[in-house]
């Protein structure tokens, strides 16, 4: 008698398949759950904002990306400060991935509109504009903003834009990296920003300082008693941080505009009362000369054409050799040596 083949049982076949179901299903749970909180987070903090005298607006904010991703966009987006400057975007998107949801990669693929608080709105198109931000957990999180080949449009009726176009804007913001030993470590954060092949308006100073070429700039600080740029007034967030004390140190650059280069470097910077620059910059110049007289020969009203042609002609005494500068912010302008140059930079 021949004994019959053993039945193998089917349950073994399914049981791979039932723990993927099971799996599936918890990390569902887990992405709405993490969707949800998202959304109310996010909802939350824009009451909060609400409260504290800014205008935010947006539609049809809406949460996708399931299973591996957590997206939110929004249309019509505008942000809008207690000072009156604001940031606005017909649609804008935020994503992170489910399984890392510290950081978050902002796209405006539309573009966006900057309203300068008294000076009107200015267009921004680029192919490509994104902003990460990760470490939210860090007392200062690690921000990084880049866009690529910018294109601005004033507004009809706005004030002007001194560039019309650039290469490639960056802005890096980080925890300042020191001893925790030193002194305000936990209180400063490192900032890093880089203007590439900058192209100015028609008859304007970077035009000018360029002498129809490009204009890259390079700028890297620390910026002290950060955590004073909060509670933002109608005179904006800098207005708190300068009232404190607020400085900024460690100034490190490079710039080259047309043929001519520098080097900058100052090791402290502050501000006036009224928001402008105060401090004096040293720079190593290579052929400033053709840079300044383009300064002075440029079409803009905020230059003082006096001090600049002073200032070229101290300049031709040089030649076109490598010199050494000081550009000084004091009592509201910008000197180079004895000559007034433009306005100080105005932070507020």
């Amino acid at each position: 008698m021949t004994d019959a083949a053993p039945r193998h049982k089917r349950s073994g076949l399914f049981a791979p398949i039932g723990l993927f179901l099971i799996a599936l299903a918890v990390w569902s749970g887990w992405w709405f759950y993490l969707a949800h909180q998202v959304q109310t987070r996010l909802v939350a903090q824009v009451e909060a904002m609400r409260g504290s005298g800014w205008t935010v607006a947006y539609t049809g904010l809406g949460t996708s990306g399931w299973p591996f991703r957590v997206r939110l966009e929004a249309g019509n987006v505008s942000v809008t400060a207690p000072s009156g400057h604001a940031l606005a975007a017909p649609q804008l998107a935020a994503e992170a991935n489910a399984w890392n949801p510290d950081k978050w990669v902002i796209a405006a693929d539309d573009g966006l509109v900057l309203n300068r608080a008294g000076k009107g709105k200015v267009a921004i198109g680029a192919p490509y504009i994104r902003a990460s931000v990760h470490g939210l957990s860090q007392r200062w999180p690690n921000l990084a903003v880049e866009l690529q080949q910018p294109v601005f449009t004033v507004h009809q009726g706005a004030e002007v834009f001194p560039i019309s176009r650039a290469g490639k804007i960056e802005f890096y913001l980080r925890p300042h990296l020191a001893p925790s030993t030193t002194p305000g470590v936990e209180n400063s954060v490192d900032v890093l920003f880089r203007l590439i092949d900058a192209e100015g308006r028609p008859g304007g100073p970077v035009e000018g300082m360029a002498r129809n070429g490009k204009l890259t700039a390079q700028i890297e600080t620390v910026v002290e008693d950060a955590n004073r740029l909060q509670g933002a007034d109608a005179a904006g967030i800098f207005s708190a941080w300068t009232r404190a004390g607020g400085r900024f140190t460690a100034v490190r650059g490079e710039l080259s505009a047309g043929d001519s280069a520098a080097t900058l470097s100052s090791d402290v910077l502050s501000a006036t009362p009224d928001g402008r620059l105060q401090g004096t910059v040293a720079l190593q110049a290579r052929q400033p000369m053709a840079a300044i007289a383009g300064l002075a020969g440029s079409g803009s009203g905020a230059v003082n054409r006096a001090g600049a042609a002073g200032a070229t002609a101290a300049a031709a005494v040089q030649g076109n050799e490598d010199v050494n500068l000081s550009l000084v912010f004091r009592e509201g302008r910008t000197f180079l040596g004895p000559f007034a140059l433009a306005p100080a930079p105005k932070l507020f």
